[in-house]
């Protein structure tokens, strides 16, 4: 199971990457640190992009404890299937022009988070990039809820927080990339990988019904511990 949770949150962060350059390109490329030396420069990407994946490990703390709490309680196959369903609704409900409805809290955290982000890039430093990486962490953000969504699934905090770590690696690359370099891949070729990111969250959604529905097949639907092996039916 470990492997997997691995796997698929690498996958994800990868596509994610594609995904944060459309929504994060320019806060990335406007980065103070397009005069320096080669490894002033690198330095600085390290820190924010360091910044980003602490604020993520803490996410994936936050919620696998949730997550353990669940699974304690006895529900954990439950939210499985629950988080699954939701997933598949977000990827389903754009191709019939509907959206989830935005929460309030949602649009003053970001307005709180730019204003810090705002003083922060007055008088930048390699610590200050850091704390940027850990403010833009909190930028709301689809494919972090996703992540965040799949730590909650692991019902464990070491999981948990494992897998927001190994989700913000994977969209450290091309993002480095973008702030290193200043430009993107071809349009055609990431028009094409974004296309894919539907396509991975569909398979993400299936694979937590799959587990909630606790079949006993190994990798794909194993026992869920704490749980009784009575198969989940329709009747």
């Amino acid at each position: 199971m470990l492997w997997g949770f691995i796997i698929s949150a690498l996958t994800l962060g990868l596509l994610s990457s594609f995904h944060c350059v459309g929504m994060c390109g320019p806060f990335a490329l406007a980065l103070p640190f397009p005069n320096k030396t080669y490894w002033q420069k690198m330095g600085g990407i390290l820190f924010y992009n360091l910044g980003r994946i602490t604020t993520y490990s803490l996410l994936g703390l936050f919620f696998g404890l949730i997550g353990r709490i669940v699974s304690l309680a006895g529900f954990q196959q439950y939210l499985s299937i629950a988080l699954g369903l939701f997933i598949l609704l977000y990827v389903i409900l754009p191709y019939f022009h509907l959206q989830f409805p935005q929460l309030s809290f949602v649009s003053e955290l970001t307005i709180w988070v730019q204003t810090l982000l705002g003083k922060l890039l007055r008088k930048p430093t390699f610590s200050k990039l850091l704390f940027i990486g850990m403010l833009n962490g909190l930028l709301p953000c689809g494919m972090v809820y996703f992540a965040v969504a799949g730590a909650l699934a692991t019902g464990s905090i070491g999981y948990g927080w494992l897998f927001m770590i190994v989700f913000g690696i994977g969209t450290v690359p091309l993002m480095a990339l973008l702030s290193y370099f200043g430009f993107l891949i071809n349009l055609r070729t990431r028009n094409f990988l974004k296309k894919l990111i539907p396509v991975a969250l569909g398979l993400m959604a299936i694979l937590l019904i799959f587990r909630g529905m606790n079949l006993g097949i190994p990798y794909l639907s194993p026992y869920l511990s704490g749980t009784s092996r009575n198969v989940i039916t329709c009747h």
